[in-house]
């Protein structure tokens, strides 16, 4: 017998398409039933999803209600580490030496004795994978000379950032009284993290960390076992509770989803994985917009060693050479600034935690330095000029062609005297490796600008 579709199977067809749709509502329906189920019997609930092209809500539930947010912490603890990076402050192999009160914190920790050390890129990869408290509060002593004040300085970048319901108090995430956020202000981290700084992301994919013979695996069991999953950060206080960031993308969509208060680590995941299963498929695959304010530093003083922005660097360039007046006292100076005023004979207070030493290379005979050090680390050197405009010239030129390549490094002159002639010294700053400084000067040469690669 035919049909009005020519065929005897258009009610198998039928029947396909109407137990498809009847899945799609039950599944749905488990994962409504599932959301409404947690929020009533968990007090200290809350889960969020953002599209993160868009910055479309596509979930919330007591997204702005306040709450413990454990080693959630830790992702603005890491977005500091990550800026002193940008500045050139820190590199990947400045130590970190464990201080008393690190030793203090109680676990999650790596268990370092005071005056041990390791490497500020190990420290990342323990605060990512174990989320050690004890390195945790030894980084904020490093970067900001006391716990209590780094946590003031991530309270101000949060508040840079735009998240107006959150304080910090420690870099750990330890409980502590005012130490509170939300669901949707640790969605907008999450947003700042990899828009701000997309080279550092992939530390959060880490699955395993390896330091002398010892391994820790990230908490973060989604990565590996649900689609699309690539970071970020989990969470466990008895106060807060099961905490889960998660970035998720997946045929160009990208989400990030926040699940806090969850009952046990098991629980958290399992809804986790519902929300990215159930809202990744409903995000965006156009164009990515800003989600969050524009990076900038958020140390105190007039943008303290904030690097120059990939959008403002000619303008601040122009605005160097057209000054003709004396670069006055600065606390805190940006690098450009600092090399500047250090080339006018100003007196600039040092920024760098650690003595910068005297700038090495193979191939040039090392020149009396006169004015300020440039910060530590990997830095290339395109120019060196007996006119400060020519070399900020050079510096400007390189710049406007390559934004991409030096997004992550700062412009600096460095006035030198070398056999009684003044030269000033054009450079870009922040490398985060050797290869990448290297990689820069691959570019650059085949511009035709001189090129050398440095140690700080």
């Amino acid at each position: 017998m035919r049909t009005v579709f020519g065929s005897t199977r258009a009610p198998s067809v039928r029947a396909f398409f109407k137990l498809f749709f009847s899945l799609v509502l039950i599944a749905s329906f488990q994962v409504g039933a599932t959301q409404s189920a947690e929020a009533k019997a968990n007090p200290r609930f809350a889960a969020y999803v953002i599209d993160a092209k868009t910055g479309k809500v596509l979930f919330s539930r007591n997204a702005n209600a306040r709450r413990y947010p454990a080693s959630l912490t830790k992702m603005m603890t890491l977005y500091l580490i990550f800026e002193d990076l940008k500045s050139g402050r820190i590199n990947l192999k400045s130590r970190m030496v464990m201080t008393k009160a690190g030793w203090r914190r109680v676990p999650s920790k790596l268990g370092l004795r005071p005056g041990q050390s390791i490497s500020i890129e190990q420290a990342i990869y323990s605060l990512v994978t174990k989320s050690a408290n004890d390195v945790a509060t030894a980084i904020g002593d490093k970067l900001s000379g006391s716990e209590a004040k780094f946590a003031q300085r991530m309270t101000r970048k949060a508040r840079q950032l735009g998240m107006k319901n959150t304080t910090f108090k420690n870099a750990s995430g330890l409980t502590e009284r005012g130490q509170t956020t939300t669901a949707a202000d640790m969605a907008k981290l999450g947003l700042a993290l990899r828009e701000h700084f997309p080279r550092r992301y992939k530390y959060f994919k880490t699955r395993t960390f390896a330091l002398g013979k010892r391994r820790y695996p990230n908490h973060n069991r989604l990565l590996g076992r649900v689609r699309g999953v690539d970071g970020i950060k989990t969470g466990y206080t008895r106060a807060s509770g099961y905490n889960l960031v998660t970035s998720a993308s997946s045929g160009g969509r990208r989400i990030v989803a926040v699940v806090m208060g969850g009952r046990s680590g098991k629980s958290r995941n399992a809804y986790m994985t519902k929300l990215v299963r159930a809202y990744l498929p409903k995000a965006s695959r156009g164009k990515a917009r800003r989600l969050v304010a524009a990076y900038r530093s958020s140390r105190p003083g007039a943008s303290a060693n904030a690097p120059i922005s990939t959008a403002g660097v000619a303008k601040k360039l122009r605005a160097l050479k057209a000054s003709a007046t004396p670069t006055p006292q600065l606390r805190n100076p940006s690098p450009v600034v600092a090399a500047t005023a250090a080339s006018k004979k100003v007196a600039v207070p040092s920024v760098t935690s650690e003595a910068a030493p005297v700038l090495r290379t193979d191939s040039v005979r090392t020149a009396t330095v006169k004015s300020e050090a440039a910060p530590s680390g990997w830095q290339i050197q395109i120019t060196a000029s007996d006119d400060r405009n020519k070399a900020l010239n050079v510096l400007e030129k390189a710049r406007s062609r390559n934004r991409q390549l030096l997004a992550d490094a700062s412009p600096i002159t460095q006035m030198i005297v070398k056999n009684g002639t003044k030269l000033y010294r054009g450079r870009f700053v922040g490398f985060g490796s050797k290869a990448s400084a290297r990689r820069a000067c691959q570019v650059l040469k085949k511009q035709k600008f001189a090129c050398l690669a440095l140690s700080g």
